[in-house]
């Protein structure tokens, strides 16, 4: 379930990245179409099974993240910034499968209010992140929330760190909340 998982997710952002090119429609019925091969992973979930899911879709985001920025995003080109592009692939996450993503301010500006912190777990994780760990997580009301830490490279800090001192690499966080049986 996890590779079919994995796959689903692949798809929708290769399609959804390329959404400028193609169009909103037939993007909007590939990923529907992949979602449907992949299964729905809503609601059923056993707290193991909510923990394994989001660290495989922590990896998968933050490597696609690095991966796209490094590789397809020139800043003159007047392209939409990737972790920008990928909100359109949180949607599509949170449609087919239910599980909510986000992106949280952790070190240096955030690029967009709804980033930084907004309530009492969001908090809790940003000082986690700040002290070196890799994730935080809690459970309640059903659900299972994560927050990963995400690399802000060099190429990232000209915009979320303007008056750095240095290159070394910060911290931003992915929070993925996922509902539980």
């Amino acid at each position: 379930m996890m590779i079919r998982f994995g796959l689903s997710f692949a798809l929708s952002f290769i399609l959804i990245s390329n959404r400028f090119a193609f169009g909103d429609e037939p993007v909007r019925k590939a990923v529907n179409a992949a979602s449907v091969v992949a299964g729905s992973s809503k609601p059923g979930r056993s707290l193991e099974d909510a923990r394994r899911e989001a660290t495989v879709l922590h990896t998968a985001i933050h490597a696609t993240l690095q991966v796209v920025h490094a590789r397809y995003y020139e800043e003159d080109e007047g392209l939409p910034l990737p972790a920008a592009t990928m909100k359109d692939v949180f949607a599509e996450m949170e449609a087919a499968h239910g599980i909510k993503l986000r992106w949280l301010a952790v070190e240096g500006q955030a690029m967009n209010t709804d980033h930084k912190a907004s309530d009492g777990f969001e908090k809790e994780a940003v000082g986690a992140l700040k002290s070196g760990q890799k994730d935080f997580e809690r459970t309640s009301n059903d659900v299972y929330r994560r927050a990963g830490a995400i690399t802000l490279g060099n190429h990232c800090l000209k915009c979320h760190v303007p008056d750095r001192k240095n290159t070394a690499d910060r911290i931003a966080g992915l929070i993925i909340s996922i509902p539980l049986d």
